[in-house]
């Protein structure tokens, strides 16, 4: 029996920024770093040269990367939130901005998928507890999130697309 291959659901601005990685990565950062090797190469013993071994980690780091990013994007599954919310709930792709009851503070959210998030732009995954209870829901609901600190309760007061 074949694995199931999990599909990295992703917004197209996720996509564009992993092409866009990619891009660099096998342009510009691959020609760096042989640059680097050969500099490195050139200066003689290759047994006891720091440039060389930092060169050739750093050749490793990208190849890898580049790996990896081409395995999210070939499983890659674009939603787009403007295709997939007929009734105006929250879906991936949406802006969130909810209301924290118990710290009383406006919190803003854009529902990514796992791949994408990045919570230091308030970039959250639809797979995360706040995410996935917010999926569905629309504005005015009031949610509630399981932490480990205790049950958060949140109203929506804006979705934008």
């Amino acid at each position: 029996m074949k694995a199931e291959i999990k599909k990295n659901v992703m917004t197209y601005e996720g996509v564009k920024a992993l092409e866009d990685e990619l891009e660099d990565l096998k342009v510009n950062r691959r020609k760096e770093v042989a640059q680097k090797i050969k500099e490195a190469r050139e200066q003689g013993d290759l047994s006891e040269n720091a440039e060389y071994d930092a060169a050739k980690e750093e050749q490793r780091e990208i190849e890898a990367r580049i790996e990896e990013v081409e395995k999210i994007l070939k499983n890659a599954e674009v939603v787009d939130a403007e295709d997939t919310a007929k009734d105006n709930s929250i879906t991936l792709g949406c802006t969130v901005k909810i209301y924290d009851e118990e710290f009383k503070e406006e919190l803003e959210y854009k529902i990514v998928g796992s791949t994408e998030t990045d919570i230091a732009n308030n970039k959250i995954s639809n797979e995360s507890p706040i995410g996935k209870a917010l999926i569905g829901k629309k504005e005015g609901n009031k949610i509630k999130v399981e932490s480990p600190s205790g049950e958060l309760k949140f109203k929506i007061l804006k979705v934008t697309r």
